[in-house]
């Protein structure tokens, strides 16, 4: 059972794991908080089917360094990888 982070992290569960696999506790925090990045299920749209500004939305959500210059192949490839 994961620990309670308080208010400030929406998937507690989400974040201990990133945050085993090595990542900051900032990073973490983030993309634990994102909207649809703990959807299973198929629930989530695919990159392909979504518009570079969307994907640039949550390049910005997580982090993603250098996203603005990124075309949307790269920004799948960089989500993909994050």
């Amino acid at each position: 059972m994961a620990k309670d982070h308080g208010p400030q992290i929406k998937n507690d569960e989400q974040y201990e794991a990133l945050r085993n696999e090595g990542m900051s506790k900032e990073k973490a925090a983030r993309i634990a908080n994102t909207k649809d990045a703990g959807e299973k299920g198929g629930k989530a749209d695919k990159y392909e089917d979504r518009t570079k500004a969307d994907l640039l939305k949550q390049a910005r959500k997580i982090g993603i360094e250098g996203r603005s210059t990124m075309n949307k192949a790269e920004l799948i490839k960089a989500l993909r990888n994050n």
